[in-house]
């Protein structure tokens, strides 16, 4: 029995061949910019410490920014949000934004107490 309520989603594509390259060559770049920072990431991890020991802070806010820089590409690019007008991208990303901003202020604020604990019982 065939169904007449599914759509073939395929039919609608209505885009050239050169149009598909030039998404095809998108995904691509964007991938090929995503195994970068991840490489990046990892040769942090592997040999900051090494190169520079006193400045492990430093490897956590890049690890951060450069994990937000990636969720932001993908995003925008695999999950077609970058091709959304401003306002809808910003009703979706504030609100994520602000817990993650609420998120590490509660984590150094935490952090600072704790530190502050420990010198006091010392």
């Amino acid at each position: 029995m065939l169904r007449d309520d599914i759509i073939e989603y395929s039919l609608d594509a209505h885009h050239s061949e050169e149009a598909g390259r030039k998404i095809r060559k998108n995904i691509w770049m964007v991938t090929l910019l995503l195994a970068v920072i991840t490489t990046v990431e990892v040769a942090l991890g592997a040999y900051w410490k090494e190169w520079f020991p006193e400045s492990w802070s430093m490897v956590k806010l890049g690890y951060i920014v450069l994990t937000l820089v990636k969720a932001g590409f993908i995003v925008g690019v695999f999950m077609h949000l970058g091709d959304e007008r401003r306002n809808v991208r910003l009703i979706i990303l504030l609100p994520y934004l602000l817990f993650i901003l609420y998120l590490l202020f509660i984590a150094i604020w935490e952090s600072n107490y704790v530190h502050r604990m420990i010198e006091m019982f010392q």
